[in-house]
Parts: structure tokens; sequence; C-alpha cells
């Protein structure tokens, strides 16, 4: 425990608020700025004496309850909350459910990158934003409902009505992302979406359970990705996933190689300035009745209209 930077880090906080930020009532002027100790002490309901001695330095450790108190009432943000368990030389605690909202600083690179299809997920791999050129690959997901946009629900339904893995490198990607959602159903125990899906994946499909039950747990990484796009014809680009702080999301981006085939095919896609689902004919079964199909993009099995 470092008690001198506990000390000055909860100064600090506490200097930097207004009594309006917490819902409290500014009682005429105030010598020195933020919330009083006792105010602090209030919002976290604990001792003022024992508040006092935290920022003294002279405290005794504080437990985790103590440290979420006072999380709570120093309004810290994610990183904040890190940091404070770890001056007390305690693990920070688990998020409950992972963010679902985008930053505004997120979507706009997203809309930065006309010529690279990209897009982000969550911890449970719900397709959260997306930009134009990567409706290429996913469809343009707009209309459908945010249940409906789950990576690993249309991976092993996909299976579950198919029949067999097409090839040994969807069977290596699926493993890779229940061994991924396995380490995200540890991070965040109070999720239930995430246990439902999970649950509704053991029911559906055979497969994904006898993943499931091999317990085996790592985090995503790049994979080189290579297939052949109805519109472009055949892409190879790395599928690069980087982590958004800590909010369990993953912004997915699909990197061609400068000068080679693939970066000119996005590039053609994009200028195409159509959507791909009017400029692919859907594949019909009897009756003319157009259907959804699969194609393999960087992350797996990702549903899109087209033509096989």
């Amino acid at each position: 425990m470092n008690r001198d930077e506990l000390a000055a880090f909860l100064r600090r906080r506490r200097e930097r608020l207004r009594p309006s930020d917490v819902g409290l009532a500014s009682a005429g002027r105030r010598r020195t700025p933020g919330l009083r100790r006792q105010e602090v002490a209030q919002l976290a309901g604990m001792s003022v004496d024992y508040y006092i001695r935290l920022e003294q330095a002279r405290g005794p450790r504080p437990s985790r309850q103590i440290l979420a108190a006072l999380a709570r009432a120093l309004l810290l943000t994610a990183d904040e909350r890190d940091y404070l368990f770890r001056l007390a030389g305690d693990n920070p605690l688990p998020v409950a459910v992972p963010p679902r909202e985008i930053s505004p600083g997120l979507r706009n690179l997203l809309d930065s990158m006309p010529d690279t299809p990209a897009y982000v997920v969550d911890a449970k791999y719900d397709v959260l934003a997306w930009n134009e050129l990567a409706t290429y690959f996913i469809g343009d997901l707009s209309g459908h409902p945010e249940n409906d946009r789950n990576v690993i629900r249309w991976t092993f339904g996909r299976v579950a009505g198919s029949g067999p893995w097409p090839d040994e490198e969807s069977v290596r990607f699926a493993r890779a992302t229940v061994a991924d959602m396995r380490a995200a159903y540890a991070r965040y125990p109070s999720d239930s979406g995430l246990r439902a899906l999970v649950t509704e994946l053991l029911a559906l499909s055979p497969q994904f359970a006898q993943m499931w039950s091999e317990h085996e747990v790592q985090a995503r990484r790049p994979l080189i990705k290579r297939f052949v796009h109805p519109m472009a014809g055949p892409l190879e680009f790395e599928c690069q996933l980087l982590q958004v702080g800590e909010t369990g999301q993953r912004l997915i981006v699909y990197c061609a190689a400068p000068g080679s085939p693939t970066q000119e095919a996005f590039r053609r896609l994009a200028r195409s300035g159509r959507s791909p689902q009017r400029t692919v004919p859907a594949d019909t079964v009897a009756g003319n009745t157009p259907r959804s199909v699969l194609y393999a993009d960087g992350l797996g099995m990702i549903r899109c209209r087209g033509k096989r």
C-alpha cells in the first residue's frame, strides 16, 4: 500500500469536485476548492475521522468495500477507480457489465477510414458500430435488432443449421473466439446478457458446447484471412483487433498490404457508393425467396447478402 500517493490522490480528486456535482447544496463561500472532507465521508458512508486519516497518510489499509465507496463518492472514472485500488495494494473490482456506448472519438475514427473496413464489437461480440465499407462484409446491420448483431451467434447458428464446419480455419477461429468469450465470462460475472448468450448457444450448438466444456481461455490475436468476396473477388488481409481501453470493446480493422490487389479492391468498393444489398443479387431458393448467405471474414462467419 502506498499511503502517501493514496492520500495525495484522494485530496486531488476531492478538490476537483463541486457540491453540485454530487447533489449537495453549496452552503456559502468556501475557503478551499472542492468538497469538504466530511462531505466525502458522508457520501462514502464512513466516519469523518477515518477519511481524514486516509488523507493524512496514516490510516489503516482500506477494505475493498471502502475503496468502492470512495470511488463512487468521488465520481472516479474506470481508470481512476483501478488506480485507487492499486494504490491501496488491492486488485481492481471487476466491471459488472461491459459498456455498449461508443465514444465520439471512436465513431470519428471509424468514419475517417473510408478505404478500410472497420467495426466495433463488445465483450460478447455484439457488433456496436461500423463504417460504410464494413457493410460489404457484415451487411448493413442498421435494420437488424441489436440482439441480432452477434458474431458468435451467427457463427454457431450457421453450423448448427448447415452441418460440418467448412474448413479448418473456421474451426480455429471458432475455438479462439470461444476461448476469448470464456475470458469475458469471468471478467463480467454480472452480465446477464453474456450469461444468456452462453446458455442459448449451449442449447443450440453441440460444437459450441464441446468447445465451451474444454475451458480454454485466450485473448483474441491478429490473424491473416483469405477468401473470395462475391463483389471484390479474392482477398487477403490482416485482421487487427485493437482493444478500446478497459471497455472490453474491440476495434476490428481489415488491413490490406500497401499496393496489394486487396487494397485496390477495398478502394473500388468504397468508390462504388452503392449498398451491397442492392448491388449483389441474393441467392434464391424454391419460390425465388431471397436468403442471407454467410461469408468467412476476418472475425468468422459473418452474415452478408450476396451470391455464393
